[in-house]
Formats: C-alpha cells, structure tokens, sequence
C-alpha cells in the first residue's frame, strides 16, 4: 500500500465556490485514490487559507510550516508528500513574489525530507503543484486579502516554482495548466476542475511509482466487440 498525503489549502480541502465543501468523490482528492487504484491510500490535509510560512493576520495559525511536522508525524508511514500550496501567499500584505513563494516551498519540502520519521519509516519523495491562477476579478468578491497584484503574482508561479522542483529533484505538477478559477468566486474549484487535477496528478504518480493499471473489464470488452467489428473474422 503507497500512502500519500495531500497537504494543501481550501482547494485541497474541496470548498465548493457556491459554498461549503464538494462531497469526497467530487474533490480531487477523493477523485484521485479512484484513478490510482486499490494499492494506494490518499490522506487528505487540507485547511482553507493555509500559506506556506507566512502567519495572516486576518486568519491566525494557517501557516504551513507550523502544522507540517505534526502531520508528517501523525500519518507515518509515507511514500509521497503533494505540497498544493501558494494561493494564499499571493495576498496583499505579505507582499511575496513567484521567487519567495517559491523559496518557502522548497523550505517545506527541505522539512519533509529531514523530517525524523523514526527508525523503519521511509522518507517520501515530495511533489509540488503549483497552484491554479487567482481570477482577474477577484476584487469584485469578498476576499478582502486578495488585490489585483495577487493575480499577477499568481500567474507567474509556475515557472519558477518549477525550476526550483527541478533544481530539488522534487516532482512538480502545474494546476493552472488543467483547471480555472470558478467564475462564481474567482478562487475556488468547479467539479470539473478537480476532475481534470485528479487526472492529471494520477497520471503522473502512476508513471513515477511504475504501476500498470488494469483496464476495467467493460472497457475490454468495448474494445474486443470494437475490433470484432473492424474485422469480421476475428477469432476469439
């Protein structure tokens, strides 16, 4: 059994922009134990409004440093660690660009990898994703925290949040390059955009861990009643 944490903010959480939280099998993280299969066990460990070092004023104890050690500890033993965190470092008073946003998460990922998991525990591999874009009217809502200068730090993320992935030989995931911001909310997930994340991440995960997924069976027969037809004298 491969066990995974997901350590994430309110869109690992799963809230829904029309408000409260998307059911389990609607929210990538539930999505995605269903793609990978039986021999993998996705931990879910998100928090709405989790940075990852900074302390928010507005919303106290959601630093993501603070937490991580406990997490890491409480859920032993891990093969995988999914950092989906930066979102919430783009906000207005912590004035953070792509290279600091950056730099915290290869601190985080510094602190699972020297995390003292104890004799017999392995050490995960991290992944990082970098988060999907803030929407371009997010000072129409009311997330106070979030101007116009969020957006634009949001933006310009992926790329350096990938260099440092690949300077760390961590693994790196770009959300925004699969999924949107809901235009109910500017900032937080449809059904649809965690569908496309849970694909996208699975897919990865089962090309690092090197598993074979089965073909459902309903798919194998689709595919040999296909073939019968293409050519009629198919034996089976």
């Amino acid at each position: 059994m491969r066990r995974i944490l997901c350590y994430g903010d309110s869109n690992t959480f799963g809230t829904n922009p029309s408000g409260g939280r998307w059911h389990y099998d609607q929210r990538w993280t539930g999505i995605l134990p269903s793609l990978l299969g039986p021999d993998f066990q996705v931990i879910e460990e998100g928090l709405g409004g989790r940075t990852t070092v900074f302390d928010d004023p507005l919303e106290p104890h959601r630093s993501g440093r603070e937490f991580l050690p406990v997490a890491l500890h409480s859920h032993r033993p891990l093969d995988m660690v999914i950092l989906s965190l930066g979102t919430n470092d783009c906000k207005k008073f912590f004035n953070a660009d792509g290279r600091i946003i950056a730099k915290a998460l290869q601190q985080l990922a510094s602190l699972i990898k020297t995390h003292p998991y104890g004799d017999g525990y392995p050490v995960p591999q991290v992944l990082v994703v970098s988060p999907i874009h803030i929407g371009d009217e997010i000072e129409q809502f009311p997330f106070v925290s979030f101007n116009s200068n969020s957006v634009i730090t949001s933006k310009q993320l992926a790329p350096v949040i990938q260099s440092m992935a690949e300077e760390n030989d961590l693994l790196y995931f770009d959300a925004s390059s699969v999924a949107f911001p809901s235009s109910i909310d500017q900032l937080h997930m449809d059904k649809e955009a965690h569908q496309a994340i849970a694909e996208g991440l699975s897919s990865l995960l089962l090309t690092y861990f090197n598993v074979q997924k089965e073909e459902p069976q309903e798919k194998k027969e689709e595919r040999t009643v296909s073939r019968s037809l293409k050519f009629p004298f198919f034996k089976r």
